[in-house]
């Protein structure tokens, strides 16, 4: 009985990196924190830790999605009226097809209400701005190769791969020679090979060492 093959990853898009950002809206304080998380239980330690430092806020809203191809949301309105935080929040990263991301927004009150619908849009804007600030990835899946090379020819190598477009993911020195970790496009792999026997004089091998991303501002 043959294995089931497992599933190619798909590409998706994620933030850059963590950020904070904050806007002020009729005296509130609105305080957007993002960050890039693999799992939920990396959301949720996120979430307990803007909690922990930001205690003396009335309100520390949250909203993430995980996950690829089954992915998990949550969000938390935090004392907030029903559906005017954790929902928006959520709904922004939904609407911008983010995907290992959580926004805890926190909100110190001004002392002017807001009303539902202002409630709603400032926490939106709160999580969209940030978004904004800190711009948007796209994490595409790649074959990894692991690329084989005397010590003598390595820094060549590297420079080679590099200047055709490859991206080096990493470099491991061994006694027997030099490991180039690449990543390569699923459909390019053959010429791949092709490519590196034609650069190297065949004195460089590469094989599959698996799968990996890489990142692509959009």
């Amino acid at each position: 009985m043959s294995a089931t093959p497992e599933p190619t990853p798909r590409r998706y898009l994620t933030i850059r990196r963590a950020v904070s950002h904050e806007i002020e809206i009729k005296k509130s304080r609105f305080i957007c924190h993002l960050a890039r998380v693999a799992d939920e239980d990396e959301a949720q330690a996120f979430i307990a830790g803007i909690r922990k430092q930001y205690w003396d806020a009335r309100h520390n809203c949250t909203a993430f999605v995980v996950g690829d191809e089954q992915r998990r949301e949550r969000s938390s309105d935090d004392g907030e009226p029903g559906g005017t935080a954790g929902v928006p929040m959520l709904e922004v990263l939904r609407r911008r097809g983010l995907t290992d991301t959580v926004a805890v927004v926190t909100r110190y009150f001004g002392g002017i209400k807001l009303g539902a619908g202002g409630l709603v849009r400032a926490y939106g804007s709160s999580v969209s701005e940030a978004v904004d600030a800190v711009g948007v990835l796209e994490r595409r899946p790649v074959a990894l190769l692991a690329v084989t090379a005397d010590h003598t020819r390595a820094g060549r190598v590297e420079n080679d791969l590099r200047a055709a477009g490859y991206t080096v993911s990493d470099l491991v020195y061994e006694a027997a020679g030099v490991r180039i970790e690449v990543g390569v496009p699923e459909p390019e792999v053959a010429g791949f090979h092709t490519w590196l026997a034609e650069a190297t004089g065949g004195t460089a091998v590469a094989e599959a060492a698996g799968r990996t991303y890489v990142e692509v501002p959009v």
